[in-house]
């Protein structure tokens, strides 16, 4: 057996937030972050003013970066809230890397 390969469980989830999140370079420091956790998925700006996305990799780091994005943030953001949607367990991931959209 790999190292923990074949224990890992991959999910997927897309999340929005809500709060001053915009003009802070919250996206930037949120793909950064998601580099370092080895999370694939992409994040953007939203025009309602809110920050959304979709990552995927190992459930633990997933969670990790769920709290990152509910309490941490970048420099200068005010987090209200982080909503997440469709929560699932997938069998590999759809994205290679972590980009930012426009």
């Amino acid at each position: 057996m790999g190292a923990g390969e074949e224990l890992s469980t991959l999910v997927s989830v897309e999340f929005e937030v809500f709060g001053h999140v915009q003009g802070v370079y919250f996206t930037k420091y949120a793909r950064d972050r998601c580099l370092e956790l080895g999370l694939a998925g992409w994040i953007k700006n939203s025009k309602r003013g809110t920050i959304v996305g979709k990552m995927q990799g190992e459930k633990s780091k997933v969670e990790e970066m769920v709290s990152w994005l509910s309490k941490t943030g970048s420099p200068g953001s005010q987090i209200e809230r982080c909503d997440l949607m469709n929560f699932e367990y997938i069998a590999r991931q759809e994205f290679r890397g972590f980009s930012i959209r426009f």
